[in-house]
């Protein structure tokens, strides 16, 4: 704001800088995403060019060892020990490579449709000796579940290396979840979320109950050999290979992790293009339910850009917003004269101040009683269910969550009895 006098006047001009500063705080987002992912595709065009010509001295290693073991004469075991041991070298660098290949998006693959739901079914049993019998094994898979277009082989692998960081996480046991689910990732999503392609996706979360991560590591995990475990317990190749085959395979990959939360990787499959045409079949989509000028709801929410866009959607689908980053700023807002108007509480479940959002929830509604509530997290819903975070029977919208997905779930809260009724839809 602005003042000047005249005379024994005052003027003020004041400007509500708060669309600006959302404005702000989406593009910073933005640029950060774009940043990371132009990191990542300059490290993949790196890696892949080394492990190119890496393979090509690989095979003159190996292929010379083979002229040499067939060349020794049998009463030579000490040289032929040596020479095993040399190709046994060699074939471990060679699968080396081969992992380094599918970070920088240049194993060849076999795509096809695939029912991602009986992929996992049938890798329950090979995942459970995987994880050993202290860590927890849980599956919630989606009915009416889309195929995805990717190649089955890669995608068992990547699960496996999934559930292997879960178990290396949990070294005191635990739970890995996996969740699956029909996904659709919007224009607005994609603008926030560099290389990512709006569209129908099937979604797959792997989520463990583990130690997590710091956002230091976070911003490095997908980097090739960047490894938080011991020397000669890991390669620092699992994430990045999983990542490699995703983004190749055309999809997206979103990781969520909080020290002492455990961690949450979302894997966008593209739906098949065969599954997709069915789709005309099925009519078009439902409209976007909209808000009414006299319903409030106020955000409470940690990260500066996710609240900012949050707010952004409910202004824009007519609703009254109001702000808050943690719990105890939330509670000043509810009990300022603007509180009583509120109508829903929309919170992460994951807060700083030491105070959660299921926490929140249940002081406000001792301020506000019969005041709705959604909860949000970056958790799959099954895996923030079986932790303890919230219970199954409370309303929960999975982040990413796209403009229509906050649409309907605000409004399905907003009609419902009391705000508590089972949740449906939305992407893990």
């Amino acid at each position: 704001w602005t003042a000047a006098r005249e005379g024994d006047s005052l003027y003020c001009v004041a400007r509500d800088v708060t669309a600006d500063k959302a404005r702000e705080a989406e593009l910073a987002e933005a640029q950060e995403q774009l940043r990371q992912s132009q990191k990542m595709e300059a490290v993949g065009q790196l890696t892949g060019g080394i492990a190119h010509d890496f393979n090509n001295l690989l095979q003159v290693v190996i292929g010379n060892l083979e002229i040499l073991q067939r060349n020794l004469p049998d009463d030579t075991a000490r040289l032929r020990r040596s020479a095993e041991n040399a190709m046994n070298g060699a074939r471990r660098a060679a699968a080396l490579t081969w992992r380094l290949l599918a970070f920088s998006r240049r194993q060849p693959l076999a795509p096809q449709p695939v029912d991602v739901n009986g992929l996992v079914a049938g890798m329950s049993e090979l995942l459970g000796r995987t994880l050993g019998e202290t860590v927890g094994l849980e599956t919630a898979l989606s009915d009416g579940l889309w195929r995805a277009e990717a190649d089955p082989n890669q995608l068992e692998n990547a699960m496996l290396n999934l559930a292997v960081n879960a178990r290396d996480a949990m070294p005191d046991g635990g739970k890995l979840t996996i969740e699956t689910a029909n996904a659709r990732l919007d224009r607005a999503y994609a603008a926030r979320n560099a290389g990512t392609t709006p569209g129908h996706y099937v979604a797959v979360a792997v989520s463990d109950t583990g130690t997590g991560m710091d956002k230091q590591t976070l911003e490095r995990v997908f980097e090739p050999f960047f490894t938080t475990k011991e020397v000669g317990k890991g390669t620092g190749l699992g994430l990045s290979q999983v990542y490699g085959f995703v983004k190749q395979s055309g999809g997206h990959v979103k990781i969520y992790s909080e020290p002492g939360e455990g961690t949450s990787v979302k894997l966008y499959l593209p739906r098949s293009v065969g599954d997709a045409a069915e789709r005309g079949k099925e009519g078009d989509e439902a409209p976007v339910p909209a808000g009414s000028r006299t319903e409030t709801v106020l955000v409470v929410e940690d990260s500066a850009e996710v609240r900012a866009y949050s707010a952004e959607v409910l202004r824009e689908l007519g609703y009254r917003v109001l702000e808050a980053h943690d719990g105890p700023s939330a509670l000043a807002v509810l009990e300022r004269p603007a509180g009583a108007r509120v109508d829903l509480l929309f919170t992460d479940v994951i807060l700083p101040s030491g105070m959660t959002g299921v926490t929140l929830a249940e002081r406000a509604r001792t301020l506000r009683p019969g005041l709705k509530v959604l909860f949000t997290t970056g958790y799959a819903r099954s895996a923030a269910h079986h932790s303890g975070r919230v219970d199954p029977g409370v309303e929960l919208i999975a982040k990413p969550f796209t403009y229509a997905d906050l649409a309907i779930r605000t409004r399905a809260v907003l009609d419902g009895a009391d705000g508590v009724e089972a949740a449906g839809g939305g992407a893990p």
